[in-house]
C-alpha cells in the first residue's frame, strides 16, 4: 500500500491526494504534522528518498530561517529539526515499499504508481 505524508494545507499534497484517487491506488494518509516521524522512520525515509537530510528540508520556512539558516548542522542534527519542527519536511512524499519519492509533480507521481 502506498502512503503519503500529508499536509492537508498544502495545495501540492492535496493535489498529490487527487492524483491517487484518480489512480484508484490504495493508500494511507500520515499526517506528519499531527504525529511527526521518530528518528528512525525519518532516516529510514531518507535512504528510500535517496536524499541527505538537508535535501529533505524547507529551506524558506521561516522556523529554518530564523533558526537554522546560518548553521553548519550535522545529518543527525538535521533529522533532530525535523522532527522537533516537522513542518521543515519537504511534502508531500510517497513511500511504496522500499522506494520513495517527494510528489509536486504529476508525472512523477504517476511514474511512481506504475
Amino acid at each position: 500500500m502506498i502512503q503519503i505524508y500529508h499536509n492537508p494545507r498544502c495545495g501540492k499534497s492535496r493535489n498529490c491526494l487527487a492524483a491517487l484517487d484518480n489512480a484508484l491506488v490504495e493508500y494511507q494518509i500520515i499526517k506528519y504534522l499531527d504525529t511527526p516521524p521518530t528518528y528512525e522512520e525519518l532516516d529510514s525515509l531518507l535512504t528510500k528518498l535517496e536524499l541527505n537530510p538537508i535535501e529533505l528540508v524547507r529551506q524558506k520556512e521561516k522556523i529554518w530561517v530564523e533558526i537554522y539558516k546560518n548553521e553548519s548542522l550535522t545529518r543527525e542534527e538535521t533529522i533532530k529539526a525535523m522532527i522537533l519542527y516537522p513542518i521543515l519536511i519537504e511534502r508531500p512524499i510517497l513511500i511504496k515499499a522500499d522506494k520513495a519519492i517527494i510528489a509536486r509533480d504529476l508525472d512523477r507521481i504517476n511514474a511512481f504508481l506504475k
